[in-house]
């Protein structure tokens, strides 16, 4: 009977470690580190397509989005993310001018500002409060392949942990 009783032991006590296990990571990876599947050729160079990556959520939880950052965000519902650079914050001036991104009048001093060539053209907007302005890094595709413009603040999920 004492032998039953260790067995019965032994199984509870892996149950719960298995439980506690299962509950850890579906917190982790469902809430902090997310995994993902690169679909699509918009960051290229930066990131190849049909690459995995995680989604890093705690990036933003303490600082604010930067200017050239790399970004996940929501774009439909909570299943589907698009990885897009952040090129412009609420306030800033962004347009195309024959293939040259240009923030607020002048051409940023970046490698990834005009990583590829484009002929791009977009009349300058200015980007609004609670907003950012995202845009991928191969423009070298016509601007309608991209998915691209100002997003809500409230979309941005984090950044890639590469």
């Amino acid at each position: 009977m004492s032998r039953n009783l260790f067995i019965g032991h032994w199984s509870r006590r892996r149950v719960i470690r298995l439980a506690l296990l299962a509950v850890g990571s579906w917190l982790f990876f469902g809430h902090v580190c997310r995994p993902c599947i690169i679909n699509g050729e918009s960051m290229r160079p930066t990131y190849p397509s049909h690459g995995f990556m995680f989604c890093w959520k705690p990036a933003y939880w303490f600082k604010e989005p930067q200017r050239g950052d790399v970004v996940i965000m929501r774009y439909v519902g909570n299943r589907l993310m698009i990885l897009k650079r952040l090129v412009a914050l609420p306030g800033d001036t962004v347009e195309f001018r024959d293939g040259t991104l240009l923030i607020n009048g002048s051409e940023p001093d970046a490698p990834w500002a005009n990583a590829t060539p484009c002929d791009w053209n977009l009349p300058p907007r200015t980007v609004m409060e609670n907003h950012f302005y995202v845009v991928g890094d191969n423009r070298s595709m016509s601007m309608e392949e991209h998915v691209f413009g100002q997003i809500e603040a409230k979309r941005l999920l984090g950044a890639p942990l590469w």
